[in-house]
């Protein structure tokens, strides 16, 4: 188990290194620009429709091959001076530090701070970094790759990192309490594609400095990729729940087919109800662990999520939801036994659409992993009409990094699911979920529960269901006898005499 890099920063399946991109001319990273341009709500969209019309050219990512070769332990070696954070003297509620380049990180991002209408660079110096790896020359590694931003969060008066934007256009970001865990996106493309996957890029940010007394920071992002072009808006409020508002636009250069709109990216390796292949001490280990979406039709789905042996792709059609994300439930710390990554405090992100986003589909994408390290868990919004060339298109969200969804609900919840054999009858498989929520507290103590239950193939059968004093709710069996059948898609809700009482468990049994 490689410890010291899920505490620092994931290896992506595919994962793309940050990028910069000067948008007026190209610079230099050196110290010494202090040009400044007029900066509204406009300038990035406009930078971003006007780039879209031109050909696309990669960033510049030129490094000394000490630091193209680093490794990870010598990246994660590098320290930024904090007294060189920016805004470090203003006694404001946010400072932002940055991160080097080198090791996946190689592209040049550039870096604008915005103040009365004006951007003005935020300047590489060479006091700004140093690394406890004596061996390591940052010579000519100039210029930054990300940035981290500081708040407050967890005691008055130290900062401490509550968001971070590092590596194409991936960030990710906590709420009080918790560690790194899931990460989200600016846009996805062909994810899980025979075609292989484009990775977008921010190319530049622009930070907007809060006045006093602020809580919540404006970030602002250009994005670039060969296929399309994109303008980003993020009101950031770190808190209980970290909540980041966000006005995207896009602008393609060609016609995208298999675009994904709010992208979010975790990683799945095992649980109770997928560990037939995995050989390990804890009882699981992963940053989510369900799928779960509100339906525009008002249905709450919960899909837990599986390491397969072969890619899986599945896709849940719907018409102006509510919401969905990728949910971490268990907060024990005997969930996981995990004393060195605390998969128990990693936040779960609820993606809120702001605005009627039409017909489509939320995507889920569940690629194998042999271990912990990688990102293979990829759930986004695809429209059901095709992104086309010369268009724009535009995407408003809210995003909540937290404990657990943002509304409260009436259902019944999936506390658990436990997938095992059936002793004596090897061709069967058993399926025990635990119920738990509001309808245990209020309904009278013999109320009778039935389980509504079908599946795509094969025959379910063996339905029990007994109360389940320690989660203060209900634990249903069934077996599942596939049959001939490779794969069965599985539909299960807890109901009393007067109907379903459940959110909607759904599952994809594979041979």
């Amino acid at each position: 188990m490689k410890i010291n890099r899920r505490t620092m920063v994931k290896t992506s399946v595919g994962f793309g290194a940050g990028l910069a991109f000067c948008a007026h001319a190209s610079r230099s990273a050196h110290a010494d620009d202090t040009s400044t341009t007029h900066f509204d709500d406009s300038t990035v969209r406009t930078l971003a429709r006007d780039l879209a019309s031109k050909g696309y050219k990669p960033p510049r990512k030129d490094l000394p091959d000490a630091l193209v070769h680093m490794s990870f332990d010598q990246f994660s070696a590098i320290q930024f001076n904090s007294e060189k954070a920016l805004w470090k003297q203003d006694n404001l509620a946010f400072d932002v530090e940055f991160f080097p380049r080198g090791y996946l990180y190689k592209q040049l991002i550039d870096v604008y701070e915005v103040h009365d209408g004006t951007a003005r660079p935020v300047n590489y110096t060479a006091d700004m970094f140093t690394s406890k790896d004596p061996s390591l020359n940052l010579t000519g590694g100039e210029g930054f790759s990300g940035l981290r931003i500081r708040y407050a969060l967890n005691h008055p008066g130290v900062m401490e990192e509550c968001a971070v934007f590092l590596g194409a256009s991936y960030f990710r970001a906590v709420a009080k309490g918790q560690t790194y865990g899931l990460s989200a996106r600016g846009f996805a493309k062909d994810t899980g594609t025979p075609t292989g996957e484009e990775f977008p890029t921010f190319r530049s940010f622009w930070l907007e400095k809060p006045v006093p007394g602020s809580q919540s920071l404006i970030l602002h992002a250009l994005m670039d990729s060969p296929s399309l072009t994109g303008a980003f808006r993020f009101t950031i409020r770190p808190g209980e729940t970290t909540l980041f508002d966000v006005q995207s636009s896009f602008f393609p250069r060609t016609d995208i087919t298999a675009g994904g709109i709010a992208p979010l990216t975790g990683m799945y390796y095992f649980d109770a109800n997928d560990r037939t292949h995995i050989n390990d001490w804890r009882p699981a280990a992963h940053d989510s662990e369900a799928l779960q979406i509100w339906t525009g039709a008002g249905q709450n789905i919960y899909r837990p999520l599986t390491n397969p042996t072969d890619l899986q792709l599945s896709s849940f059609s719907d018409a102006g939801p509510y919401g969905y994300g990728l949910m971490q439930r268990k907060r024990n710390f005997h969930d996981y036994e995990d004393l060195a990554l605390h998969y128990e405090k990693r936040p779960s992100l609820w993606v809120e659409p702001i605005g009627n986003w039409g017909e489509g589909g939320v995507q889920l994408v569940e690629i194998p992993t042999p271990s912990e390290v990688n990102d293979n868990i990829v759930s986004f919004w695809r429209p059901n009409q095709p992104l086309k060339a010369g268009q724009s298109y535009n995407f408003t969200y809210r995003m909540y990094w937290g404990w657990d969804t943002p509304w409260p609900t009436h259902l019944a919840r999936i506390h658990d699911t436990r997938v095992g054999a059936v002793t004596d009858h090897p061709e069967k498989v058993q399926f025990v979920l635990d119920f738990d929520g509001e309808p245990f507290r209020t309904l009278p103590s013999d109320t009778a529960y039935h389980l509504l239950a079908q599946s795509s193939a094969g025959e379910i059968s063996a339905i029990t269901i007994m109360p389940n004093p320690e989660i203060n709710g209900v634990r249903a069996f069934f077996q599942l006898d596939p049959g001939a059948a490779k794969l069965c898609e599985l539909h299960v809700q807890l109901a009393n005499a007067q109907g379903p009482l459940s959110e909607t468990w759904l599952y994809r049994w594979t041979a």
